[in-house]
């Protein structure tokens, strides 16, 4: 793997590359991959980490999306359905099975409405009962019968219902469960993709804080965000990965569009051991009074609970508001309104904004979340076309980043030559899927390096199959265990930085790890953590407790932890 100050000074000597795509969020790692694997020369930049924008909002699912069947998007659930089950086994590490159980409150409410937002005939929310919770998991069943891999949905009246959860509200008439899949670390999956793209062509190389300054006849000028530096780099196309930015970024070019439409999400993370509990290793997933649907679920040893869906014209100025963390709480109180719960209970929350395509629909949860490639042909700006990506959904990216390649390919000229359908990512190469399997690899990786055997089931729990890599490199120095946070040790903090593109220390906090995103960040780890990373990236003193400084603030004023 080149280094980023290596792959900065090639582009200095040669600026010239096939396909410059700009924002490093799951769908431009997408594509990535795919131009990766058929060996055309591309430059992935992001202004900031990888899947550090909106990308890193997610709700952590994995899902064909029932309620889109109530907007006809049928496309979308069979593309989000077969994705889900892609995941499943090409990425079984960090895409788990998920039951879901759906609380409902009425019985008949919704048979007109539904049936006019089918129809396009309605936009505004209306609270579905159980009859039509009831048809649309027949047909959500109906739609995954050609690769069956989990249960069909089962359906529980009131008495059983709170019989299996006591602290269920009474006022509910049904409960029905159905399967999806959850993602506990989406962060990883997207630095997993960019490493094993890098591994399929020395023509692939991407670039962490570099951002996107502007572009003039058949160029286009980067910044590193670390350095200042500036270097123009020439493209015959540009894919827009920019997400919510992506008419900021056009701008830039030159481009005037209006393709963006986002709404802003926000997430809570709870540390209280008896809502998880109740949870039942379930999520939660449900309609508010407002017609909003919500969810929560079990997040390792904590409980994700989201999300709104506000409208924002800047993604900038996107920040979790006092009114949103009310308006969390209180749809948890609405599932279990005898768990008390309040904002002690809170570790952490964050938001994004979802790349949505401008739409004119009264409300948030009609606007599609279906993707599309929107292209601006050369102009008097650039000499280059632009293909911008609107909309998308976690579940999606691979199909997504497919369908982009194949337009690239087309424009330039090449053919597709492999597919990325069956390829298994990071750590879910070569995945133990028995018991027994799992024994084997992990007592043959103890007997190799002689590193304990609870490491190594801590360390493949986190990374999969790619644990055999930190594993050797633990075993191969002088290791010892945090002292603020003994799951993780000197080495295995080392690796990570030093060959995860880690350039400050919230990369680790944030998105080569969950520690802050489980409250697990104090004062004491960020002053035991920044001189080991310190280290492996040579930093100085000063740069040291500069970046102890950012880190606290990041956590502090973005995410509401309590230092």
């Amino acid at each position: 793997m080149s280094t980023r100050q290596e792959v900065l000074t090639k582009l200095r000597s040669n600026p010239n590359v096939s396909v410059l795509i700009v924002g490093a969020g799951i769908n431009g790692i997408s594509v990535f991959r795919e131009l990766a694997l058929n060996g055309v020369d591309v430059l992935l930049v992001d202004r900031a980490d990888f899947c550090s924008g909106a990308s890193a909002g997610s709700s952590h699912m994995v899902h064909g999306g029932l309620r889109y069947l109530e907007n006809a998007e049928f496309r979308l659930v069979r593309e989000a359905l077969t994705e889900r089950n892609r995941l499943l086994i090409n990425a079984p590490h960090y895409v788990k099975p998920l039951p879901t159980t759906i609380p409902m409150f009425k019985w008949f409410s919704g048979i007109l409405n539904a049936p006019l937002k089918f129809m396009g005939l309605r936009d505004k929310p209306g609270e579905r009962g159980a009859i039509i919770i009831k048809l649309g998991l027949m047909m959500y069943d109906f739609f995954a019968r050609s690769y069956r891999t989990m249960p069909k949905h089962t359906f529980r009246l009131s008495t059983p219902s709170i019989l299996q959860r006591p602290q269920l509200n009474r006022d509910v008439i049904a409960t029905a469960t159905y399967y999806d899949a959850w993602m506990p670390y989406p962060e990883r999956i997207s630095m997993e993709l960019v490493l094993d793209s890098e591994a399929l062509s020395p023509d692939a190389r991407a670039l962490n804080y570099v951002s996107l300054q502007g572009g003039q006849g058949d160029s286009v000028t980067l910044c590193d965000e670390v350095t200042g530096e500036t270097y123009l780099v020439k493209p015959k196309i540009v894919v827009n990965a920019a997400g919510p930015w992506i008419d900021f970024a056009n701008d830039s070019l030159g481009q005037q569009t209006h393709f963006i439409g986002g709404t802003k999400g926000a997430h809570l993370i709870i540390d209280h051991p008896e809502l998880h509990a109740a949870t039942q290793g379930n999520e939660l997933f449900f309609e508010n009074k407002d017609g909003r649907i919500c969810l929560f679920f079990p997040l390792m040893d904590k409980v994700l609970a989201g999300t709104t869906d506000i409208r924002i014209d800047d993604p900038d100025e996107a920040a979790v508001t006092d009114e949103e963390v009310d308006y969390i709480l209180g749809m948890v109180k609405l599932v279990f309104p005898s768990i008390e719960i309040n904002r002690s209970n809170i570790v952490f929350w964050f938001t994004g904004v979802r790349p949505l395509p401008s739409s004119d629909a009264s409300t948030a949860g009609q606007i599609s979340r279906d993707h599309s490639i929107r292209i601006t042909e050369p102009n008097s700006s650039v000499s280059f076309p632009v293909f911008s990506l609107v909309g998308g959904k976690w579940t999606s990216f691979r199909a997504f980043g497919e369908q982009t390649a194949d337009k690239l390919f087309e424009r330039l000229g090449k053919k597709r030559h492999a597919g990325t359908e069956d390829m298994p990512i990071g750590g879910g190469k070569d995945y133990p899927r028995t018991d027994a399997a799992r024994e084997k690899w992990l007592a043959a990786l103890q007997a190799e390096t002689g590193l304990s055997e609870e490491r190594i089931v801590t360390l493949f729990a986190r990374y999969g199959t790619h644990a055999a890599d930190i594993v050797a490199y633990c075993a191969a120095g002088d290791d010892a265990l945090l002292v603020h946070h003994p799951d993780y040790s000197r080495r295995e903090i080392a690796f990570l930085v030093e060959q995860e593109k880690v350039v400050h220390l919230d990369d680790l906090l944030l998105r080569r790890s969950l520690m802050a995103m489980l409250g697990e960040v104090n004062g004491d780890l960020l002053a035991e953590l920044a001189p080991i990373v310190g280290e492996a990236l040579g930093w100085s003193p000063e740069t040291i407790q500069a970046e102890r400084e950012r880190a606290a603030d990041l956590l502090t004023t973005r995410h509401g932890v309590s230092l």
